[in-house]
């Protein structure tokens, strides 16, 4: 049975999203449920590769609207993030009008036509607002934890009001609001102002089960057995006090990795060759060897 968007409930988020091979449990379904309904941001907070931006993804292949991603880092602003001019045509556009003999004619009307919005760089946030498709887009701003303090207060500003002014040609407000998801890897804490506007969910690691159940949903061909033991050993990594823990993502590459080895089940050689596929800083590959990775497998294997 296909699930309808906008969802009914909570259990249909749950479905819906399962339906696109994304496994919540009952807080993060709540949590996005609510997002929607109260057309509130959704703040999702957690350790990379716990499945956080793949929320965004799902919603967008769920709902048929348009994914809008806002990929932060330092130092974006508002050229990079809302709009900008065009300012290579713009020039191409007065040049022409020199050619022909306007400018001099009309001034004033050239330089009304230089702000148009034809000219006008629509960038994520600008075309999140002033969206006109018939299903709102999802809007993914991405890392926001990346971005400076003064880009968080100007995103502050343009989330409580879902409008946006260029001074040239006034303010956009949207008619149908983008379904909106944060993401933050916590390097620094997000403004608790920001925190107040959204809701907030905070994103584990699956556990033992659901982890299984992604990576057989993300894989093609991997046995049970062997998505259980990658799931099992990626736990065990995960308990190291690893610089970078592995998230979901790795534990499909790596179950995806043994598969094209043609591995049936996880073993020392094969878990020691392909460990570049889940562990990616050679610090923690390393730790992981000091610790025995005999010892990691023959437990994986075991249960």
């Amino acid at each position: 049975m296909t699930i309808a968007f906008p969802p009914g409930s909570v259990a249909d988020v749950a479905s819906g999203l399962a339906e696109h091979d994304y496994l919540a449990d009952e807080a993060l379904a709540t949590a996005i449920f609510l997002a929607i309904e109260l057309q509130r941001p959704l703040l999702l907070e957690g350790e990379a590769g716990v499945g956080k931006t793949e929320v965004a993804k799902t919603l967008a292949r769920w709902s048929g609207g348009r994914l809008i991603r806002l990929q932060c880092y330092e130092g974006l602003d508002a050229s990079q993030a809302v709009y900008e001019w065009d300012y290579s045509r713009q020039l191409l556009h007065l040049r022409t009008c020199e050619a022909v003999g306007d400018l001099a004619a009309d001034a004033a009307s050239v330089e009304d036509e230089l702000y148009s919005d034809k000219f006008l760089v629509r960038r994520p946030l600008l075309d999140a607002i002033a969206h006109d498709d018939d299903i709102a887009p999802i809007l993914l701003i991405d890392e926001v934890d990346r971005a400076d303090d003064e880009f968080e207060a100007f995103l502050l500003e343009v989330l409580s009001e879902y409008a946006i002014t260029v001074p040239e040609l006034g303010t956009f407000r949207a008619t149908k609001p983008p379904i909106v998801i944060i993401t933050s890897n916590r390097t620094r804490d997000v403004h608790d102002a920001l925190k107040r506007r959204a809701l907030y969910h905070w994103v584990e690691h699956p556990g033992f089960e659901r982890e299984v159940e992604i990576i057989r949903r993300r894989t093609d061909g991997v046995t049970d057995d062997l998505a259980g033991q990658v799931a099992r050993a990626v736990a065990q990594f995960r308990g190291l006090g690893l610089y970078k823990p592995p998230g979901v993502a790795e534990s499909i590459d790596w179950a995806q990795a043994l598969h094209r080895l043609e591995q049936q089940g996880l073993t020392v050689e094969s878990a020691d060759a392909s460990l570049g596929t889940v562990l990616k800083y050679r610090e923690d590959q390393q730790r992981v060897r000091d610790h025995g990775l005999d010892q990691v497998v023959a437990a994986a294997t075991d249960a």
